[in-house]
Formats: structure tokens, C-alpha cells, sequence
């Protein structure tokens, strides 16, 4: 089986993803990324971080063979990031995202990684991944829109 439509659409998907919370994060200053809407929300700064951490796990880890380690309740702790380290967060990973699945054979996105005790085809995961990503990616729209009001820009140009 060939995955070329996968890969054409994950790679274009996960490009989308980096270039947009990259205008996002462009509007933004670097008290406005660690903002939270209230003590039970994340700020930008911490969804950012927190998407690291799955790419860590997930691409780094599952599909490369890396061996990372992760903090999932540290991702999402309140800590002071500045808009340049986020900028590059998602610059650096997205873009190893984006070539990992532009290279990777057939038998690469077929074989399998153990995520929650079940066995996922690397495939299976990647777009596990984007649709994971796009959730959080919409999460930070949102509370810049809050951030900026009629100052935002739109990002799905």
C-alpha cells in the first residue's frame, strides 16, 4: 500500500498548524503568551509546551526511537516562557514533525507503538497527532482573541 496521500496531507496539515500558531504568537508579547484566562486554564505558553511534550512522546520517542522524557503535569504547570523560546518550540518541532513524516517509509508508518497499554500504527498515531494539535492550536486562537479583541489578525490566510 502506498501512503503518499497521507503524507501530502499530514506534512500539509502540520505546516498549517506551525504557520499559524506562528502568526499567533507574532501578535503577541511575552506577558500576553503566559496569560491564563483563570486559575483553571492554560495559558498559550503552557498548551505550547504541553504539544512539545506529545511530539517528544509520540514522533521523537514512537516513531524515531528516541528516548526523551516527559512531564506531562509539568507542560501544563504555570511557568514563565518567553515568546522567542515558544516561537522556536514550534518552529524546531512542527518542522521535525514535518520532515519525519516526508521520510519515513511505508513500513515505518505501519509499524506499531504502545500508547495508553494499545498497540497504534505510527500512521494511525501521526494523525492522532495533527488532530490532537489542531484542537490546542484552536485553544490558543481563542485566548489570544481574548488578549487582543479587535487587534487580532486572522491566521487562516
Amino acid at each position: 500500500m502506498s501512503y503518499h496521500f497521507n503524507r501530502i496531507w499530514l506534512s500539509t496539515k502540520f505546516g498549517e498548524i506551525q504557520r499559524r500558531t506562528l502568526n499567533v504568537l507574532e501578535q503577541l508579547d511575552d506577558e500576553q503568551v503566559n496569560w491564563r484566562p483563570n486559575e483553571a486554564s492554560h495559558s498559550i505558553a503552557a498548551l505550547i509546551k504541553h504539544m512539545e511534550g506529545n511530539m517528544n512522546e509520540r514522533v521523537i520517542n514512537g516513531i524515531l526511537g528516541g528516548k526523551t522524557v516527559r512531564d506531562r503535569e509539568q507542560e501544563l504547570r504555570p511557568s514563565h516562557t518567553t515568546k522567542y523560546e515558544l516561537h522556536s518550540i514550534v518552529n524546531d518541532k512542527l518542522q521535525l514533525v514535518i520532515d519525519t513524516v516526508n521520510r519515513i517509509s511505508d513500513a515505518e508508518l505501519e509499524a506499531t507503538q504502545t500508547v495508553r497499554n494499545k498497540e497504534r500504527t505510527n500512521l494511525d498515531m501521526l494523525h492522532q497527532c495533527a488532530a490532537h494539535y489542531s484542537e490546542h492550536m484552536g485553544q490558543i486562537f481563542y485566548v489570544a482573541k481574548q488578549l487582543l479583541g479587535d487587534r487580532y489578525v486572522s491566521t487562516s490566510i
